[in-house]
């Protein structure tokens, strides 16, 4: 593919995604008639998800595109025991540079910011991240409040968040306590997120629900709507610890909440499924589960994240398939 040729299709596909403008979400007071009139046909639910991989593919040059799209809208993670600086720095370096410099003149991109939409670490690294990505705009994100159980105790969880937006940290990912939503304490969840938001000031939230603790479906949809009212921007399906992370029918719940929640509020609601989405075809299945689903405002970084370790290094192997027709070794699009 020449570069006048990958330049056309990139733009046909309006790359690299354009950061929309859209006021904060600041919550709402607790409507529990909204939260209790929630329902979900999980049957349809399903059959509509089986349908996303089925009849939905990009081939060739638009599929390029979507996936130098997909890179954009990553939260590149690193959330191990094993952590250390130089492994943070390492992914920071790869966060600056996603893409190896040959495929980037091959696919005729040099002109686009194509970088990962954040940079994910525990509290401790935030530091380091900040430190390595000075200069590029690419924001740091803090996992927080007790992650991934959410069971340390609640002042600690506050101040775990404070500690970590004055280390530097842009977005804060917090989870929520299961239990509120089991026993269907709904003020409890709502206190809780009200006081996670509070803490955040002006670094945006994403309320992880851990959605394959919570249930039935039905869990997930009001629970995400009790977080969206208190102050979330962004809600998240899992911390990726979970034994069952994100899935198509709890995407599509999430999703369907927080465009019921903009009708109703008139604000928008960012969705980061997280957990287990490693290959580049599974992003292309979401990207297009938010194309059809809420359109092409959706797919941005703004409104629309992968929470993922290993997705860019499948998303560049199959970059350079696409280039030379031929499978690279994993082991040669590492992370770090």
């Amino acid at each position: 593919m020449t570069t006048t040729q990958s330049s056309t299709v990139l733009g046909q596909a309006h790359l690299p995604a354009t950061t929309a403008q859209h006021e904060r979400n600041p919550g709402a007071p607790l409507d529990l008639d909204v939260i209790h009139a929630v329902q979900v046909n999980t049957s349809a639910v399903e059959r509509r998800a089986a349908q996303l991989g089925a009849r939905r593919s990009v081939k060739k040059a638009h599929q390029a595109a979507w996936l130098l799209r997909a890179i954009t809208l990553i939260d590149l993670t690193t959330l191990s025991g094993d952590d250390t600086p130089g492994k943070v720095r390492r992914l920071c370096a790869k966060a600056r540079h996603p893409l190896r410099r040959d495929l980037v003149e091959a696919l005729g991109v040099e002109e686009l910011r194509i970088v990962p939409g954040a940079v994910c670490v525990y509290h401790e690294m935030v530091a380091t991240a900040v430190e390595a990505l000075e200069g590029t705009g690419i924001p740091v994100a803090a996992v927080s409040t007790g992650f991934p159980d959410g069971l340390s105790p609640f002042d600690l969880r506050v101040k775990e968040i404070e500690a970590s937006v004055a280390a530097g940290a842009r977005e804060i990912d917090i989870v929520i306590s299961r239990r509120h939503v089991l026993r269907g304490d709904w003020q409890a969840l709502y206190n809780e997120m009200r006081a996670f938001r509070a803490a955040c000031g002006e670094a945006h939230v994403k309320a992880i629900l851990a959605t394959g603790q919570l249930g039935s479906l039905r869990n997930v949809a009001r629970a995400a709507q009790v977080c969206m009212m208190g102050g979330a921007d962004f809600i998240k399906t899992s911390t990726g610890k979970e034994a069952v992370n994100a899935t198509l029918p709890v995407s599509l719940t999430m999703v369907r909440t927080a465009r019921d929640y903009e009708a109703r509020t008139g604000y928008r609601i960012g969705f980061k499924p997280a957990g287990g989405i490693s290959k580049a075809k599974d992003a292309l299945v979401y990207m297009s589960l938010m194309k059809e689903e809420r359109g092409n405002d959706w797919l941005a970084p703004d409104l629309f994240r992968f929470g993922a370790s290993s997705l860019l290094g499948d998303i560049e192997r199959q970059l350079e398939h696409h280039v030379t027709g031929r499978y690279s070794a994993a082991f040669r699009h590492g992370l770090g």
